[in-house]
């Protein structure tokens, strides 16, 4: 059997054309692919804010925009790359989509540079981390209200509901650390922004699987890549317009180190990664199952703090 370029196009497409939950193969392995995506995640973020807590101090780095500009620059390479090999069917970026991915891509883009700005600053990011169980509730309320297809049944609701309302009553009962003024402003919006970008990702990957012929419907990785490009122009034009520009940023950084040069590749292609894993998850399976890959950390932590 030849392992050629076509052979892997071919497979993905047809993979995707089913959508990975109706895949029969997948359907028994999902539960065990769901918790090593779960667990590669998890881990995957604690090493990138570990990273990052030692980066940016270190090298006086606390510029949020370059970072998640950065951030999606490597993601746009990463997928060129992966096309240019073979291994990835991707469309050239089409401007249909691009509007309809405007809304995610401005929440994606807002939501990295929140964080990010979180890490720069030193917050403890107490009120964010309380509030991070919750996001599957706002992803299921505004599943709702968008009405897309993969809103969860309300049995499954309501668990999620119990099981992060009860995690951040845990939290709270065990006390908070010190919440800065500003994250009363940052946590709920950084919350919102990704909410309602998981949500509109899948809403328009839904009517996307509707377009006819088969062969004009764009892929998943289609729909990833464009609101990408989307948020490259964003964040460039933001960066551009920020106090921390582009020059201020190149004059100050200590571009000379090579451990200066390692950390940032290493918190580049982590973040990069993560928001890849995030994105394929809410646009293959639901929102639902992206905000629960992107909490599932904050919502068992507190339950083994109690064992």
């Amino acid at each position: 059997m030849s392992f050629s370029p076509g052979w892997w196009r071919r497979g993905w497409d047809a993979l995707l054309a089913r959508g990975l939950p109706s895949n029969q193969a997948l359907q028994q392995l999902l539960p065990i692919l769901c918790l090593g995506v779960a667990v590669i995640y998890g881990q995957g973020d604690k090493l990138c804010s570990f990273v990052a807590g030692i980066f940016i101090p270190q090298y006086h780095f606390p510029f949020s925009v370059a970072l998640a500009f950065g951030q999606v620059l490597v993601s746009i390479l990463l997928l060129h790359l992966l096309h240019a090999v073979g291994l990835l069917p991707l469309r050239p970026y089409c401007r249909r989509q691009g509007e309809r991915l405007l809304v995610p891509a401005l929440g994606l883009g807002g939501h990295s540079v929140l964080t990010t700005w979180a890490k720069a600053s030193g917050s403890s990011a107490g009120l964010y981390h309380l509030l991070l169980p919750l996001l599957p509730v706002l992803t299921i309320v505004l599943g709702l209200r968008l009405k897309v297809a993969s809103t969860p049944s309300v049995h499954v609701a309501v668990l999620v509901s119990v099981l992060s309302g009860t995690c951040v009553s845990i939290t709270v009962s065990q006390g908070l650390e010190g919440t800065e003024p500003l994250e009363y402003l940052y946590a709920p919006l950084a919350l919102l922004l990704l909410a309602l970008s998981l949500t509109w990702l899948a809403k328009v990957w839904e009517a996307e699987r509707q377009q006819q012929p088969a062969d004009a419907r764009a892929s998943i990785w289609d729909i990833y890549y464009v609101q990408l490009v989307n948020q490259s122009w964003i964040l460039g034009l933001l960066w551009l317009l920020h106090p921390h520009s582009p020059w201020l940023v190149f004059g100050r950084s200590s571009w000379h180190s090579l451990l200066f040069h390692g950390y940032l590749l290493a918190v580049l292609l982590l973040g990069a990664a993560l928001h890849f894993l995030l994105g394929a998850t809410a646009l293959s399976l639901s929102p639902l199952a992206g905000a629960l890959l992107h909490s599932a950390r904050q919502l068992v932590q507190p339950f083994f703090q109690m064992l």
